[in-house]
């Protein structure tokens, strides 16, 4: 039967290289490989689920209607979620390239590849100083009662009081300044914290895949574990039922608002860290015939559940706090980081034993965080070690250096987060450089280059190559039709309800912020449209024969395996890439 599999998959695969640029270059030779494919599956769970999932999603659940959210959000999962995140891992795994070289599957749309890796380059920016919040309150968690729960502090205003309130703030984690243009003092506890976060993310990483490999076996089960604890710890609180009840409770007067619809597609995307290149880079250290169809569906299942069941954790403890404040649930529920470092520690400060509680979920926030960024830089670091030309200085180190120089190269960056205007440059990363509207335009064309450039039945076929049968036909439908169409259309609302960023509803970003930021959001999105001008400029020939020319794959060694005997000679290596085009990667 094996045999018949691997006569079947050549079968499939004889004509891949028939169409193949004759002066194609061979790809890397050798590449690490998972030691184990739950490696592989840990990894993308450790990455995809995160904090999103714990802070994002049940706000968004029972704002948009409670149980009926779960329809227009499983829809989109199906649609949107579930067919761009195969694609970004079988390309990677097709391919076996990191973020940006795996798209010389339609050299032309590189920029796909670039863009991401800006996109990532900036996550791993700012997101790390979640973490550095979060080891910051864990640290702080020893002492009883915890230092949030009284007031009476140094730090504390005129205004402070025990009951809750969301514009308390972090005072003294953020020490905020007036606004961003008040650099103010550098907070030397939160750049211990800092140095400490990069130093673990470093050595998480620095062997590359066979390192990491080990490490997420710890972050990607540990979080659940703790969810699990909280939730049974939370449903014994009095007022937890009226929480859960409150998280689920249907409204289906919703289902007709534009708004839930939107707000169920970008959670979807964001959850399922679309175009971001690190999947692509994750896939690609997989075996060339591992099922990544199947895996697709296992990590969708576990990515949406979890979403899912961190409701019960959230608005158990939510209806516990409203009970004991005799409040509305509706006025302690948040989202993002006013959860987890002002709603959900104030409700852990009202629960007996609440130094082991607080402890238990700043370490859980930690963790879950943790393995987000170091898999984040992984797929970074995979891109630029793909991308670096082989004697170049860069190309010519060990990886534990150039890991050490991007990881040293964005703790610099990350300075400007521990001053006291820091939370204004934190939230402007947050809010322009990795957004709604930047993945949505990634997710467009990485659809749009597959199935319309590339081929959707032709990458259908290299899938069948790879995992012996063709994915059912909706993939190839949501790849051609119903996912682009879904991303430009929740792009394009975005757009056109653009609003200016404020934080905590009272400050309003100047108008040189918003440019900023707005800096940040093209950086990346003006990575293909530039890309595919450059490179249609820079050869030679009509407009066809240049379309022809740049939208023919790149194929790696891998695929020789593939090959018909007598189309071999048609892989000769180019002598040398041309030294421009590197030039203008580096560049970008």
């Amino acid at each position: 039967r094996h045999r018949t599999s691997a006569n079947h998959r050549r079968t499939v695969c004889v004509g891949l290289m028939k169409t193949g640029d004759p002066n194609t270059e061979l790809g890397h030779s050798e590449r690490q490989t998972w030691s184990r494919q739950m490696d592989f599956i840990m990894s993308c769970v450790g990455f995809a689920v995160g904090l999103g999932n714990v802070w994002r999603f049940p706000y968004l659940c029972y704002k948009n209607g409670g149980g009926v959210f779960l329809i227009p959000y499983l829809l989109m999962v199906f649609v949107g979620g579930v067919p761009v995140f195969f694609l970004e891992i079988a390309l990677g795994q097709f391919m076996k390239q990191g973020g940006v070289a795996s798209w010389n599957i339609a050299p032309l749309f590189k920029g796909l590849g670039l863009a991401s890796m800006v996109i990532v380059f900036f996550c791993n920016t700012y997101y790390i100083m979640v973490l550095v919040w979060g080891l910051y309150f864990l640290a702080h968690s020893f002492t009883s009662p915890l230092p949030w729960a009284t007031c009476g502090h140094e730090w504390n205003t005129v205004n402070c009081t025990t009951n809750f309130s969301r514009h308390t703030g972090l005072r003294k984690v953020l020490r905020l300044s007036g606004g961003l243009d008040e650099v103010g003092d550098i907070n030397g506890y939160l750049v211990l914290c800092l140095l400490a976060t990069w130093v673990i993310v470093y050595f998480c990483i620095w062997k590359g895949v066979k390192s990491a490999g080990k490490v997420v076996y710890f972050t990607a089960v540990f979080p659940y574990l703790v969810l699990v604890v909280l939730f049974v710890h939370g449903v014994s609180l009095p007022g937890a039922v009226n929480g859960i009840i409150y998280y689920l409770k249907p409204d289906w007067s919703k289902l007709s608002e534009a708004q839930v619809w939107i707000d169920a597609a970008t959670q979807i995307f964001f959850s399922y860290a679309i175009g971001l290149g690190a999947l692509t880079a994750l896939g690609s250290y997989n075996r060339f015939n591992n099922n990544c169809y199947q895996d697709a569906f296992i990590l969708a299942l576990i990515n949406s559940g979890t979403s899912f069941f961190a409701g019960f954790v959230v608005f158990s403890v939510l209806g516990f706090m409203a009970a004991e404040q005799g409040v509305d649930i509706s006025n302690v529920a948040e989202s993002g980081p006013g959860l987890a470092f002002i709603a959900y520690p104030k409700a852990v400060s009202l629960m007996p034993l609440a130094p082991l509680w607080a402890v238990l979920f700043f370490l859980m926030l930690l963790v879950l965080g943790l393995d987000s960024q170091f898999v984040g830089v992984e797929g970074f670091i995979t891109g630029i070690i793909d991308m670096l030309p082989s004697k170049s200085f860069l190309g010519s180190q060990r990886r534990e250096v150039v890991v050490a120089i991007c990881c040293f190269t964005c703790f610099t960056i990350d300075l400007s987060m521990v001053t006291e205007g820091g939370m204004y440059v934190f939230q402007l990363f947050d809010y322009y450089s990795a957004s709604g509207i930047t993945l949505l335009w990634q997710a467009f064309w990485e659809c749009v280059v597959v199935a319309w450039v590339y081929g959707a039945d032709r990458f259908m076929d290299n899938v069948a190559c790879m995992i012996g049968y063709r994915p059912l036909p909706y993939m190839k439908w949501c790849w051609s039709y119903v996912t682009p169409v879904v991303c430009m259309a929740v792009f394009l609302f975005h757009v056109v309800n653009y609003k200016r960023l404020v934080y905590n509803a009272v400050y309003v970003y100047p108008w040189w912020g918003e440019m900023l930021g707005c800096f940040l959001a093209l950086s990346s999105m003006l990575c293909i449209p530039l890309t595919v001008l450059y490179k249609l400029l820079h050869c030679k020939g009509s407009l066809m024969e240049r379309w022809q020319h740049l939208t023919t794959p790149i194929w790696g060694r891998h695929h020789l395996e593939f090959l018909p005997h007598e189309n071999e000679a048609r892989l000769l290596p180019k002598a040398e890439e041309n030294k421009n085009t590197l030039l203008y990667e580096s560049v970008i």
